[in-house]
């Protein structure tokens, strides 16, 4: 049987229109290229239709695709107040079914939803790995005019209780911040990034600052999706929670500084990028 991928993501690939340019994205694909620039073999179990560039993904990425209609398609504007996004298409659900036998056996997996397409459950099936979630898209709900907002997270409990490492961005759980303190309860580390401001920490529901690294913002695309990654592989690689935030911090600061995924550091970028983000400390 084949080996397992070090690094598995799961969650639909995108098609992101800015203006008058689309690129493919999503949470699930800006983590397993970061996984894949940091040294590590990598899955990527999607959903797309034939008009996805999936030879705008690095080729040594197994890529599993579960056969959709249309694609997941973005329309993104930035306003006052933060991206504005409305839904254009939506592909297929993931759930366990989906996941290749070979893959079970996965050290590292991000469960990276953008519009509930992951099924939770999906948790229980890694029983060898670490497994950590980026919340953010069982946290919207899609209006009729397909415009994005934030919505209650319901029964978040069974998943809590299966996982290593939550991601959420404070843009994600506006309104609901009393809550997001007690899901970091139930969960051994935690991170609340919040941009420019950098992020929050959370170690056994214990809270500590992370500062955020200095950077010429380009594209704030993909920079959460980034810090989850590279977060989940610098902790794997150390064990030390306080190390792989700086990381982390280094890697999504990194990636704002090109567009989509142009700057994503490797590991040389990386190392050089918190050598010196450390220094300062």
């Amino acid at each position: 049987m084949p080996s397992a991928p070090d690094f598995v993501a799961i969650g639909h690939v995108t098609l992101d229109r800015m203006g008058d340019a689309t690129r493919p994205g999503g949470g699930a694909l800006y983590a397993a290229i970061t996984a894949h620039r940091l040294g590590l073999s990598v899955g990527l179990l999607t959903s797309h239709a034939a008009d996805f560039p999936l030879d705008a993904i690095p080729s040594r990425i197994e890529v599993v695709t579960v056969d959709a209609s249309e694609t997941t398609r973005f329309e993104h504007r930035y306003a006052a107040g933060g991206r504005v996004s409305h839904v254009r298409g939506r592909a297929a659900p993931l759930s366990a079914a989906d996941v290749p036998d070979d893959w079970l056996g996965a050290s590292l997996v991000l469960l990276a939803p953008v519009l509930d397409e992951v099924d939770p459950r999906l948790a229980v099936e890694f029983a060898e790995g670490a497994v950590a979630a980026a919340a953010q898209g069982w946290l919207r709900d899609v209006g009729r005019d397909g415009l994005v907002a934030p919505r209650a997270w319901e029964s978040p409990q069974p998943l809590l209780n299966r996982i290593q490492t939550l991601f959420l961005s404070r843009e994600d759980v506006r309104g609901q911040e009393a809550a997001v303190i007690e899901w970091l309860q139930y969960v051994p580390l935690g991170a609340l990034t919040a941009d420019r401001d950098g992020a929050l920490l959370f170690v056994n529901g214990e809270r500590y600052e992370v500062r955020a690294r200095p950077a010429h913002e380009v594209d704030p695309t993909g920079a959460g999706d980034v810090f989850a990654a590279t977060f989940l592989v610098e902790y794997d690689r150390s064990g030390d929670p306080w190390l792989a935030a700086a990381a982390a911090a280094c890697g999504g600061s990194l990636t704002v500084e090109g567009e989509g995924w142009v700057t994503v550091p490797d590991r040389a970028a990386l190392d050089a990028a918190l050598a010196e983000y450390r220094r300062d400390d």
